[in-house]
């Protein structure tokens, strides 16, 4: 399948083309007005056409546009690609508002093209193998759950967009992190609504500091932190039920293994990536095996999906409730 990118930075380049590749796509034309961006799409791909504007990249005979640009253009490069009659894959977020989601959705349901968006993280091997403990019943009935991206980085990087720009332009930790945290919990028990919610910027540029308490149809608790200020990191994810615990403390290595350059070739990782699992019941701890991560799955979904073989791997209802509860988590948060 012939694919056109736009955008080639952290998403782009790092996230987006090598999975791509690794499912075998032909990555034929890669938009960005960046010269050192371009350069590094030539050396990456050296037949790709440089383009440098969403209507030039979806002037291409292509089969699928993937949006990994910055958040702030996201629904002008989807609303191309749409105009265009072509199916598009957004990066997360898919719009900066539950409005602005709903607009590109929309859109795409009255030119009957396919959009979907790009919640990774579900194929984490945290992801997979919660959701396999989760079948079996081992833990009994789950009444909470923690999960945490909390990093410890004090001083902000001035030439991070995402770190400076207003939540307007699409900038902060409720648009970045919390996206893949609230689809996760929700992929994980199901749909939730907002209890309440601190947001705040402590280093004085975009928020930094996110902290949502979603309460699942489910009954389940879920508590979830986006961070850039936490010196001391809790567990990646901890889910407590009435037969026992679980306990993730690390992310699986497929960020680190894509950022070195290596792909997941046939669409599968050929080193293991796994997250380290525990069981706790009180002082008792089980180690056990975990599920190995790949976030290849989800283009070979997408591939699936173009071809009418399978649904779409993200439904589009999930990216509309994930926007309106980061909608209300900015609206309602506590500014303590």
């Amino acid at each position: 399948m012939r694919v056109g990118i736009a955008g080639y930075g952290l998403a782009g380049r790092y996230f987006h083309a090598p999975l791509l590749k690794g499912c075998g796509y032909d990555v034929v034309v890669i938009q960005t007005s960046n010269a050192e961006r371009a350069a590094h799409a030539v050396a990456d791909f050296p037949n790709v056409k440089v383009v440098a504007t969403i209507e030039e990249l979806v002037a291409h005979e292509l089969d699928l546009v993937v949006v990994a640009s910055a958040n702030v253009v996201h629904s002008q490069h989807a609303h191309a690609a749409i105009s265009a009659g072509i199916p598009v894959v957004i990066d997360k977020p898919m719009g900066r508002t539950y409005a602005e989601t709903a607009e590109i959705i929309s859109a795409g349901e009255r030119a009957g093209i396919p959009v979907s968006t790009f919640f990774n993280r579900r194929w984490d091997s945290d992801a997979l193998t919660i959701k396999k403990v989760l079948a079996s019943g081992v833990l009994g009935t789950i009444h909470r759950m923690d999960s945490r991206f909390e990093r410890f980085r004090p001083e902000l990087n001035t030439k991070s967009w995402r770190e400076n720009m207003s939540a307007a332009d699409g900038g902060g930790q409720l648009l970045d992190l919390q996206p893949h945290l609230i689809s996760t919990a929700l992929d994980w028990f199901g749909k939730a609504e907002l209890v309440t919610s601190t947001v705040r910027a402590i280093r004085g540029g975009a928020d930094d500091d996110a902290v949502l308490v979603l309460k699942h149809d489910s009954g389940v608790l879920s508590i979830l932190s986006a961070s850039a200020v936490v010196g001391a990191p809790g567990p990646r994810v901890r889910i407590l039920g009435s037969k026992g615990a679980l306990v993730i403390n690390d992310l699986d290595p497929q960020e680190e293994l894509l950022r070195s350059g290596k792909i997941p070739t046939g669409g599968k990782w050929d080193v293991p990536t796994k997250s380290t699992t525990f069981i706790y019941r009180g002082s008792e701890v089980e180690e056990i095996v975990g599920e190995d991560g790949n976030y290849a799955m989800f283009y070979t979904l997408v591939a699936g999906a173009i071809e009418g073989k399978n649904p779409w791997p993200i439904p589009n209802e999930d990216a509309l409730l994930v926007a309106s509860l980061i909608d209300q988590a900015r609206e309602n948060a506590l500014h303590v």
